[in-house]
């Protein structure tokens, strides 16, 4: 037994649930049209916590707030909600709305006065998000990359009051090709906060890796659609 939370992921484009390989918007794979049908399906399988992210928000092209807000009206299951969250007003809003947990990606790494507000006034509610490409710290929707050190950006938040840290690696996401059990290693030691791992997991004993490498949790979005790996078989791994 591995003990590691496994996380399904809801990527919302458009209003549907998609995913997208290695970050890349322009070639995404549509699995529903109706992204709340999946959370209550990934409920009813035993999921207890559901990663939702708002990709065109991410991008700051447009919003799924409508669905997301839906979602969030199913109180029994625990939502983290991403994308596209830059200003103190939208961390509220989603708490506000029912999330449990709202994850920063952009504004932890360029806004970090804003981030550190936030955490703050939320604490145990702010998750940082460190999505991970060619060793540097991607932002926007994962467009850009910023080229901070990660053990400067990691030691910024370790006096924060969060609920944890969400590794990407995404040169694997989506790729089903294994996790980056290197770049995962590597950040466990910077940190002592909380850590979610995310990016080409596929099997049982990618889980069993990850959590070797000292991941509390896995997000697992692909291989669930792909039906390489069932939610069951994750979550008695």
């Amino acid at each position: 037994m591995s003990g590691v939370v496994v996380i399904p992921a809801i990527d919302i484009l458009g209003g549907r649930c998609v995913r997208l390989t290695q970050g890349k918007y322009d070639q995404p794979t549509v699995y529903a049209d109706d992204p709340v049908e999946v959370a209550m399906r990934f409920a009813a399988a035993g999921a207890k916590r559901i990663h939702v992210v708002d990709l065109d928000a991410a991008r700051g092209s447009a919003s799924n707030k409508p669905v997301i807000t839906r979602m969030l009206e199913h109180s029994d299951i625990q939502f983290q909600v991403a994308g596209g969250v830059r200003s103190a007003e939208a961390v509220t809003a989603l708490l506000e709305g029912g999330a449990q947990w709202v994850v920063m990606a952009t504004a932890a790494v360029r806004d970090p006065h804003l981030f550190e507000r936030c955490a703050f006034q939320h604490p145990g509610r702010i998750l940082a998000a460190l999505d991970v490409r060619d060793d540097k710290a991607a932002v926007g929707g994962w467009l850009d990359t910023d080229p901070v050190v990660l053990k400067a950006l990691v030691g910024r938040w370790a006096d924060l009051p969060l609920a944890g840290l969400i590794l990407t690696c995404i040169d694997r996401d989506g790729t089903m090709s294994g996790p980056d059990i290197k770049t995962l290693a590597r950040v466990r030691k910077m940190t002592r906060l909380e850590l979610q791992y995310s990016g080409g997991v596929a099997s049982v004993d990618d889980l069993r890796q990850v959590a070797a490498a000292g991941a509390e949790a896995v997000i697992l979005g692909k291989a669930l659609y792909e039906g390489k790996i069932t939610l069951e078989q994750a979550q008695e791994a």
